[in-house]
């Protein structure tokens, strides 16, 4: 049967079109350094809400706020002030805004540094987390 030599679609399967494949290549290559000459985007930023509570009322809480501020990290950025919220029976809890950069800093690390001052702190909460 002669109709088993025509190839009507032509295509070979034992050649490989090698101008096809410089080509893709050649493409693949631009679109890597595309991409790579675009760099990274903007870093996932959050705004957090700490709640520190202090043991007692007379804990001064200017103090406090201070010693937190005085938290510093890479990608860390805190509120220029805090809150004083009233909880109960004269105490007052320092609620208090950081901007984070989420792959720089982690809330838990944060809330551990806050907690050392456990002359001062008896607790530490996150009141809200929004994403920038």
């Amino acid at each position: 049967d002669d109709d088993d030599d025509i190839d009507l679609f032509g295509s070979d399967d034992e050649e490989v079109d090698e101008e096809a494949e410089k080509l893709k290549a050649q493409r693949l290559a631009e679109y890597q350094a595309k991409k790579a000459a675009k760099g990274p985007g903007p870093a996932a930023k959050s705004m957090v809400t700490f709640e520190v509570k202090p043991w007692e009322a007379d804990t001064d809480l200017d103090e406090l706020e201070k010693m937190v501020q005085g938290i510093d990290m890479d990608g860390l950025v805190w509120a220029q002030a805090g809150k004083r919220v009233p909880v109960a029976f004269g105490v007052k809890k320092l609620q208090i805004n950081a901007t984070i950069e989420d792959a720089k800093v982690s809330t838990d690390d944060l809330i551990d540094k806050i907690t050392e001052f456990e002359d001062h702190v008896q607790s530490v909460d996150i009141a809200a987390f929004m994403k920038l």
